[in-house]
């Protein structure tokens, strides 16, 4: 069962610099460029990324000396006031309120520290594969910092609202305010022992599925394991333990999105005739579409399994799939609930089968990943490709996979708004 706890983070000094800290704030490590990161310092050199972001991109280790300037940066901090530790254990309530679709969302979250677990071997479940070179930069990092600077983002079942009753604020100011990119973030500490233990109660029986850092939380455990190999680490060890956004599945304010196909660089190949290999596995039908509101086109509840649309002619056509249960035949080693998923057929058949195999001669396509419609529709364009619009995973799906011991496929989950780095860290020495 996991293991919730309270912990003394380090955070921003609301003495020092307010309780608005719109300007310290950043979006997590992996969304950001070297343009952005350089914006975000523009609005002040103390902003989180001075010391998240030392090495850009992240996908692989940068030089030490990057990793031990921003530890540097993370002491003088803690030493000229701008970082206070907290006075005492506490959990974070932590609120996003955003619009999405004309709709105004709160998402209702608390940051804690989970006990580490090997993913398989008891109630975290991934659900999606990680690579290597964002896991090297992110240990180097908190290596040389000995602290995790943006959490990892957890899911739980809670459709009683127990736990989201438990931490409550009412009326009670926040200690904490942000906003950013049309987000607003809140932030209360609770330190309460009666509430952290409640909470701690409640949160013990419970499943915790990785909905996005799915590297920061592999990265915990090597370090955790780097130190366990050195010597002994007692079990109540800051290592032990990661820190976590948790969120119940059934909150209002938690959205799942999805992310598009642009599928391009089909050599000599015509985009038509890709076209028609798609409809091997696809019932398309011409749509009058709305391409100045294209994320119109597919809603969640469309009775459409997805959307094509096609640069060479700027046309939409909505589909259904005909052949879910090939699925069986070429997908074996796969679960059962893996095969049900709109994007396992879309990669495994549409993609990988009718397209790559059967059209292209084996070579495969270029896919580009695009979280907004209307980017979809306009990369298509530029690229001369096919876009193929798609609806979201649903929690239901996310838990049945994860459950399964599977993972899905790249890029299945777009979870919004994502968490504020910055709010809280959590010291690991």
């Amino acid at each position: 069962m996991p293991e919730i706890a309270a912990f003394r983070a380090v955070r921003y000094n609301p003495g020092r610099l307010g309780t608005d800290q719109s300007h310290l704030i950043a979006p997590p490590y992996d969304v950001l460029s070297a343009a952005d990161k350089a914006e975000l310092l523009s609005r002040s050199d103390r902003n989180i990324v001075a010391i998240d972001l030392p090495h850009v991109p992240p996908e692989s280790a940068g030089p030490d000396a990057v990793y031990e300037e921003a530890a540097g940066r993370l002491q003088q901090w803690l030493q000229d006031g701008t970082f206070i530790t907290e006075s005492q254990p506490s959990i974070y309530v932590y609120h996003q309120s955003y619009e999405y679709a004309g709709r105004q969302y709160t998402r209702k979250k608390f940051f804690a520290r989970m006990r580490l677990e090997p993913f398989g071997t008891g109630t975290v479940f991934p659900h999606e594969r990680t690579f290597g070179g964002p896991k090297e930069d992110r240990l180097k990092l908190m290596q040389a910092t000995r602290c995790q600077l943006s959490a990892v983002f957890g899911l739980y079942s809670d459709p009683a609202n127990k736990i989201s009753g438990l931490l409550d604020p009412g009326d009670r100011a926040p200690d904490v305010t942000a906003t950013q990119g049309g987000v607003q973030n809140r932030m209360w500490v609770v330190n309460d022992p009666g509430v952290v233990e409640a909470v701690r109660r409640e949160m013990a029986g419970r499943s915790v599925y990785i909905a996005d850092g799915h590297h920061r939380y592999g990265t915990a455990l090597n370090y955790r394991d780097q130190l366990a190999a050195a010597g002994t680490l007692p079990m109540d060890h800051p290592a032990r333990f990661v820190l976590v956004g948790f969120c119940a599945m059934e909150d209002p304010g938690a959205l799942i999105l999805p992310t598009h196909r642009v599928l391009s660089g089909f050599g000599s190949v015509k985009a038509d005739q890709v076209l028609a290999a798609l409809r091997q596995g696809i019932k398309l039908q011409p749509v009058a579409a709305d391409l100045n509101h294209p994320e119109q086109i597919l809603p969640a509840d469309s009775p459409h399994d997805v959307a094509v649309y096609i640069a060479d002619g700027d046309r939409v056509e909505a589909g259904t799939f005909t052949n879910r249960r090939v699925l069986d035949q070429l997908a074996p080693e796969q679960s059962p609930a893996w095969r049900e998923l709109d994007l396992g057929y879309i990669h495994r058949y549409l993609i990988d089968e009718l397209v790559t195999r059967n059209t292209l001669g084996g070579k495969p396509p270029k896919i580009q990943y695009v979280k907004l419609a209307e980017d979809t529709i306009r990369l298509a364009r530029e690229t001369g490709g096919i876009a193929l619009l798609t609806k979201p995973c649903t929690m239901e799906q996310l838990r049945a996979v994860s459950h399964a011991n599977d993972l899905m496929p790249q890029k299945s989950t777009f979870f919004y708004p994502k968490l504020a780095t910055g709010l809280v860290i959590n010291p690991l020495a």
